[in-house]
């Protein structure tokens, strides 16, 4: 029996190290892509990314570790893999909804800051200046982006590069706008205070219709979000009325799979609502 035992043991290890050496360079290109993703995404928070790849794997590694832990103590495939799924996907869902709150609060901001700009230049200022007194009197996060347009253009670099170079970062279709006009402004000439305030003015009225569609549509925001609650309310109203049935939920293979599905979809629901009560405009 011991001879069979460590023959066995052999065995698994055997097939874990090919399965390992096998599925190297998929795991490379898996991480690869992942990285290439968060870095955009780290950007756009002005967060370091010189680290990321070794958080990445060290991140990979806790994760297989915390679903191989929920199949050996919960004696649950399904569950492992749910586990594993959201516990790898929710770094990235965290991040994007923070990038996307710094984006939409960007956009805020830069209908005012247009204005100071267009107010700098009337009072003789050169758009470098006005840039500088921008950077150094808004707000943050917009504060920011213009600190290092500023920084840049100071250094040396093209200020036409600077300004794509912010456009690529914000994924701004305001900012974008804003960038086209000094553009053309410097290369044309022309009244650029007159464009960046005709500009400014239809940011603020694309902002107006904005709050509108957001704020006549908060209480359906927030029945979507006590639909995706209610299923857990559900599930716990069924416990105490029939708990024999709804425990095979949790130790039977087809009510593991259904419970799992089930969270997935109404998951997806709840995200799809979000998606389709917040409109672009």
């Amino acid at each position: 029996m011991d001879l069979l035992a460590i023959i066995g043991s052999s065995m698994v290890a055997a097939a874990v190290t090919v399965g390992a050496i096998a599925g190297r360079s998929t795991y490379s290109q898996a991480i690869d892509f992942v990285e290439e993703d968060l870095k955009d995404k780290l950007r756009r928070l002005r967060l370091r990314t010189d680290r990321l790849r070794k958080y990445l794997v060290t991140w990979s590694v806790l994760v297989a570790a915390v679903a191989a832990s929920l199949l050996v103590v919960a004696g649950s495939l399904v569950f492992s893999v749910t586990a594993a799924v959201l516990l790898v996907s929710l770094p990235w869902y965290v991040l994007r909804q923070l990038a996307e709150k710094r984006r939409l609060l960007i956009e805020d901001q830069l209908a005012d800051a247009m204005v100071s700009l267009s107010n700098a230049i009337k009072a003789g200022l050169s758009l470098a200046q006005a840039l500088d007194i921008l950077a150094r009197q808004s707000p943050k996060p917009i504060s920011q982006e213009f600190l290092q347009i500023v920084g840049e253009y100071q250094l040396g670099k093209d200020l036409e590069q600077c300004l794509k170079e912010a456009k690529d970062r914000l994924r701004s279709e305001n900012f974008a706008l804003f960038a086209a006009a000094l553009e053309a402004s410097r290369q044309s000439g022309g009244r650029l205070n007159e464009t960046v305030e005709r500009i400014a003015t239809s940011v603020r009225e694309l902002q107006r219709l904005e709050r509108k569609v957001r704020s006549e549509t908060a209480q359906a925001r927030t029945s979507s979000l006590y639909m995706a609650l209610a299923p857990i309310v559900i599930l716990l109203m069924n416990y105490f009325i029939d708990p024999v049935h709804t425990r095979m939920l949790f130790t039977e293979i087809p009510g593991q799979m259904i419970l799992c599905l089930a969270f997935l979809l109404n998951l997806m629901a709840y995200f799809w609502a979000c998606a389709i009560l917040n409109p672009e405009i």
